[in-house]
């Protein structure tokens, strides 16, 4: 009786073509040979730019695929509301969104370790009514407008506990963002956002400025679902262990947002401006002559020289769009520094002669900055900043650890020690970071443009791939400006600060 019980069932089961998946999550994930990743669309974590994907957590999600052993897929949404549903559901395997960690997310799913950490700011336009503190928020019928369901939600909500009269809207349809934009454009009067978000959108919105702060620094994580099973748990907190111990997180965070800790309304705003009434004239030519740079660097790099302007001359005689010295501008075979198109050439092959210079230890995304920083100060004492910093522990090849060493070159007790002198290192640092802010700043532009087109127009203008980096075409290159002052009338002056031998 019992074998004929055993068999039915047997032959039940069979029939369904039923069977216990007893995988762990880490095999499903290598047998799929995919890793599924849910992300927000934005400028920090996920966007297509001119080069493919980038991102901070697209290139870290990159890099855990590749540990993995398998290919990686964003699945990219507008809105926070979809992000945590697709987790609960099993359509991503983990979040990496840049999401702060609050007591409501920590129950329901299981945070990796915080990767960065933000705080949680109030956000007005600059030259409209400030409000001072919490109680204020509603004060002459002032809109607040937040993301429904956002750590910024929630922080509302626990404050109405000490003010009740507290209200705000919730929006389903837009990110922080967006909202960000609103405030920009006089739409609501404030919202609240994570102070890096904050940052890198006063690259392209300068009119938002923050009120006052909600949080002390909160963590980010990335997020994955609470089950007995933690294979691919255990893989992830084993991979930011050793990110940060190699110093490749802290990289990855200075190229995102390590140079956007400052912020000058007054340049911002007219670099803005120029981006619109002067950059269309040069675009063919930085375009033209970018050789295997982003024209864009370029173009960043020609507006911290000379803001744009081809007859450019500064009180030590460097001059023209990239402000040549007359040794350098012959070097690089430049007869006419105040013509537009010679100066960006020459310029352009400086640059390229500073940056085969750089080490190949150096870490390739980050070898551009330290070029800049040849490119202003001189190659001899970029590599003393180099050698200071590894002589105090440090790496010489991050930027982030170098550039806090290059205000040291104007210091007696440390130049003294370097095998070229004193140099306002202090100024070359600033160089690099305002170089980073005005590209930063043409990205996001672009970005905007492109948003506001519908598919019908971006189909017109060749599609979106031309629309981001066309090619430069020779009718549309400006007419030189002549040269009225003979090169040979000058000493031997060097861009911006002077530089030493190299």
């Amino acid at each position: 009786m019992t074998s004929l019980v055993v068999l039915v069932v047997s032959l039940v089961l069979t029939g369904c073509d039923w069977h216990f998946d007893d995988r762990t999550v880490l095999e499903k994930i290598r047998d799929r040979g995919v890793l599924r990743v849910g992300t927000l669309n934005n400028e920090l974590s996920y966007y297509i730019g001119p080069d493919g994907p980038t991102g901070l957590d697209y290139e870290l999600a990159s890099r855990f695929a590749d540990k993995l052993g398998v290919k990686l897929e964003m699945v990219p949404t507008y809105t926070l509301s979809g992000l945590f549903p697709a987790l609960e559901r099993g359509d991503v395997d983990l979040i990496a969104a840049g999401l702060t960690i609050t007591d409501q997310r920590l129950a329901q799913f299981r945070p990796g370790p915080a990767y960065y950490f933000v705080s949680q700011q109030v956000v007005y336009k600059k030259g409209h009514w400030r409000p001072r503190d919490v109680g204020d928020f509603n004060r002459e019928n002032a809109v607040m407008a937040v993301v429904e369901g956002s750590s910024h939600d929630l922080t509302l909500q626990s404050l109405k506990n000490d003010h009740p009269d507290l209200s705000w809207k919730v929006v389903q349809d837009a990110d922080d963002d967006e909202l960000l934009k609103q405030v920009a454009d006089g739409d609501i009067d404030f919202t609240i956002a994570d102070s890096v978000d904050i940052a890198l959108m006063q690259r392209t919105q300068p009119d938002i400025a923050v009120a006052m702060a909600l949080s002390e620094d909160e963590p980010v994580a990335w997020f994955m679902k609470k089950q007995g099973d933690s294979s691919a748990y255990a893989l992830m907190v084993n991979f930011f262990g050793e990110l940060n111990q190699t110093g490749e997180l802290a990289i990855l965070e200075e190229k995102y947002f390590g140079h956007v800790n400052q912020f000058d309304y007054v340049d911002t705003r007219a670099f803005l401006r120029a981006i619109e009434s002067k950059l269309p004239q040069w675009e063919p030519l930085f375009k033209k002559h970018a050789n295997d740079f982003d024209w864009r660097l370029l173009a960043a790099l020609s507006y911290q020289e000379s803001h744009w302007n081809p007859r450019a001359i500064s009180p030590t005689g460097v001059r023209g769009m990239m402000m040549l010295t007359l040794p350098t501008a012959k070097s690089v075979g430049v007869r006419n520094r105040l013509d537009p198109e010679q100066s960006i050439k020459g310029g352009s092959l400086y640059l390229q002669r500073m940056l085969d210079r750089i080490p190949d230890s150096v870490n390739p995304h980050e070898r551009i900055w330290f070029a800049f920083a040849s490119y202003n100060i001189g190659f001899g004492h970029m590599m003393d900043a180099r050698r200071l910093t590894e002589a105090q522990g440090a790496n010489p090849n991050s930027w982030s650890d170098v550039k806090q060493r290059l205000p040291l070159l104007a210091k007696r007790q440390y130049y003294t020690q370097t095998r070229y002198g004193y140099a306002r290192g202090y100024e070359a640092l600033s160089y690099v970071e305002n170089i980073r802010r005005y590209y930063q700043s043409i990205l996001g532009y672009e970005k905007a443009h492109i948003e506001s087109l519908d598919s019908q127009q971006v189909e017109s203008l060749g599609g979106l791939q031309t629309i981001i980096a066309p090619e430069p075409s020779s009718e549309q290159v400006a007419e030189p400006a002549p040269d009225t002052t003979p090169e040979g009338s000058e000493q031997n002056p060097i861009s911006q600060s002077e530089k030493q031998p190299q």
